[in-house]
């Protein structure tokens, strides 16, 4: 009776730590991108060097923040620009950039399209499978590339910010819950 006394004890305790465990998710670091703007960055994932930056995002506004995995097959990035939507402009906002990723993509299969409070804060959520012709070595019978991505578009003031995560479609299951956990740790002041 003794030793059932005690696990009845435990029991609270045990409780308490498999709860824990189950939503503990990935694992992120908090990471200043800007003044007012934090977010959850993957465990392992750096910074990627200016260089690398021009060559991934030959565009003129350079990103906030791309942040890299250790293979660097993942990435991270957060850019801004100017905007004259507002914040009242989002349902608007949804399908315009649902289009457009529609006619960036030969093929895209959408997991969730959505506007979605994280800290009290609207976003845009475009969450989705993308497929696009791989022509980068002249012609031939090469497979598609597949990209598993996560996007987000907030708007503060007369800017637009746009959180991108991506990953090879391969290995959704593996990045879906840390791009997720990433996407809901942004904090805008």
């Amino acid at each position: 009776m003794n030793s059932v006394s005690r696990f009845f004890r435990l029991l609270p305790l045990l409780g308490l730590m498999l709860g824990l465990l189950a939503f503990a998710g990935p694992g992120l670091k908090k990471t200043t991108i800007a003044k007012n703007l934090t977010m959850g960055v993957p465990d392992g994932f750096t910074p990627l060097p200016d260089d690398g930056i021009a060559a991934k995002y030959p565009a003129q506004r350079r990103p906030l923040a791309v942040f890299t995995s250790p293979n660097g097959q993942v990435g991270l990035s957060v850019t801004q620009k100017p905007t004259n939507f507002t914040s009242r402009d989002y349902a608007l906002l949804l399908k315009v950039y649902k289009a457009s990723v529609q006619n960036m993509y030969g093929k895209v299969q959408f997991l969730r399209e959505d506007i979605h409070t994280i800290n009290k804060r609207d976003f845009v959520v475009l969450e989705f499978v993308s497929t696009v012709a791989d022509n980068r070595r002249g012609g031939g019978n090469l497979a598609p590339i597949r990209k598993y991505q996560l996007v987000q578009y907030a708007i503060e003031a007369d800017q637009l910010y746009v959180f991108t995560f991506d990953a090879p479609a391969s290995e959704q299951a593996k990045w879906q819950p840390v791009a997720q956990a990433a996407m809901e740790s942004v904090v805008m002041k």
